[in-house]
């Protein structure tokens, strides 16, 4: 399996994933998982969000090879926020978290290897400032690997000190 491969692979097991979210109880859902953070469902709307964002501005943006845009962040994630608190349904959420994830997996599997490591500017940036690797859509799915695997070990933390196994 090559390197991009078996990145995206990574970035498609978060489908799964959420299934062990599906007994998790509603007052447990909607609660913040520590003072001054979001709730579950938060959390998974907030993904959400991003995979949205993923699908519909950077891929298209990547397959016509211009730089890739990201929103200002706390502005973004207060929607998601806004997003979870309206009353959608933990199922609906869940489901709506598996069907983008699995589009935007699909829509990643069909893009060029080349056009996955095609070095782009995240908003006008050519290189990571923490690593100094150069910025590709590949080198963005692994980050957002890396930041799913971060709330995902919230939530299972969370669930542990519930007693509850994910």
């Amino acid at each position: 399996m090559s390197e991009e491969n078996s990145i995206i692979c990574n970035f498609k097991q978060y489908t799964s994933w959420l299934s062990t979210l599906e007994d998790m109880e509603e007052d447990l859902w909607s609660k913040p998982i520590a003072e001054s953070k979001w709730s579950v469902s938060e959390i998974i709307a907030h993904i959400i969000n991003w995979d949205n964002h993923l699908l519909a501005e950077v891929i298209p943006s990547v397959r016509n090879e211009k730089g890739m845009e990201f929103p200002d962040f706390d502005t973004y994630n207060k929607k998601a926020s806004n997003y979870a608190k309206s009353g959608i349904p933990k199922e609906k959420l869940l489901e709506e978290a598996k069907e983008t994830r699995e589009l935007l997996v699909k829509e990643l599997n069909e893009l060029p290897i080349e056009k996955l490591n095609k070095p782009l500017t995240a908003n006008g940036v050519s290189h990571c400032p923490h690593t100094g690797t150069p910025y590709s859509l590949i080198y963005i799915i692994k980050e957002f690997t890396d930041h799913d695997n971060h709330h995902k070990r919230q939530i299972t933390q969370l669930l542990k000190g519930n007693n509850l196994n994910s």
